[in-house]
């Protein structure tokens, strides 16, 4: 099983970018798929994840109504749209793949390995 984050860049503060997580080995379908963070001296967070069943759960309330997720079973790919970007938002994001959505990062049972966000001006 693979997972593999892109899409992360420098973005001034109030702009966008989309994330991707294009998976292999998995039938996307069938897992629920989260975005979590991790800051520089912070623990990684939970972001957000959508269940098997499309539901969106949000772990972090600072992205409500700037962050979504959205999953393309067809393409096995899974997108993190982040709009109007705070320099908070600053972290190494992660993409990651369970059976069920989990705020906490240690139940996740599949990883990508991580892409730099850096909200700066």
């Amino acid at each position: 099983v693979q997972l593999q984050a892109s899409g992360g860049g420098l973005v001034q503060p109030g702009g966008s970018l989309r994330l991707s997580c294009a998976v292999l080995g998995l039938t996307l379908d069938d897992y629920a798929l989260g975005w979590f963070r991790q800051a520089p001296g912070k623990e990684r967070e939970g972001v957000l994840c959508i269940s098997s069943s499309d539901d969106v759960v949000y772990y972090t309330d600072s992205v409500k109504g700037r962050f979504t997720i959205s999953r393309d079973n067809a393409k096995n790919t899974f997108y993190l749209q982040m709009n109007s970007l705070k320099p908070e938002d600053t972290a190494v994001y992660y993409c990651a793949a369970d059976p069920g959505c989990d705020i906490s990062w240690s139940m996740y049972d599949y990883w990508g390995q991580g892409t730099q966000v850096t909200v700066s001006s």
